[in-house]
């Protein structure tokens, strides 16, 4: 081979290597409501660039817990999008966001987030290990259940009801978000 092939062999080589990793870097974290999300922000700035979470920062706003969620952490959030919240019942939400309901709204908030880092391979993996179906304890001291139905994680509250992830694995600096159709709520 010839010095001029052996060097294009090897650019090419390292332009290859080099366009995988660029988009290695790229594909690490999924773009969620039409903004990418950045493994260098927090739940809560994360989730404030989100257009289908415009309701769960208000939530999260409203209940004080942004500094907590903006926190060290590690978190895992369940986070529901804008739908999910829509599909409770009419004027739920704006009763939920008064000053005199912080204490619910605090709690079924919750019910969305577990102190660890937990990645969906990792959810399956406990699922799988417990046969089929796995427990998940949050700081609102609901307890999830988690299986996998359809090749999606599934969570189903104690008032059963579910709801499926659809965006997992949203790295975040403090943790990382699963974004949910549905809405968990307390043992009522």
């Amino acid at each position: 081979m010839t010095f001029t092939k052996k060097m294009m062999t090897a650019t090419a080589a390292l332009a290859l290597t080099a366009g995988a990793a660029f988009a290695d870097a790229h594909k690490m974290n999924p773009m969620v409501g039409g903004a990418e999300m950045s493994m260098d922000m927090n739940i809560v700035e994360n989730a404030a660039n989100s257009a289908d979470h415009t309701t769960l920062v208000a939530a999260v706003q409203a209940a004080g817990l942004a500094e907590t969620l903006s926190g060290e952490g590690p978190f895992t959030v369940f986070a529901p999008t804008n739908e999910a919240f829509d599909r409770l019942e009419p004027g739920t939400v704006e009763t939920l966001l008064m000053p005199e309901n912080k204490e619910m709204l605090v709690k079924i908030l919750t019910c969305h987030v577990v102190a660890a880092d937990v990645m969906s391979d990792a959810i399956v993996g406990m699922i799988e290990a417990d046969g089929g179906t796995h427990a998940v304890t949050t700081l609102g001291g609901c307890v999830l259940q988690a299986s996998v139905e359809d090749d999606m994680v599934k969570l189903v509250d104690e008032n059963e009801n579910a709801a499926f992830v659809e965006i997992a694995d949203v790295k975040q600096s403090n943790g990382v978000i699963h974004v949910i159709n549905g809405v968990m709520l307390p043992k009522q």
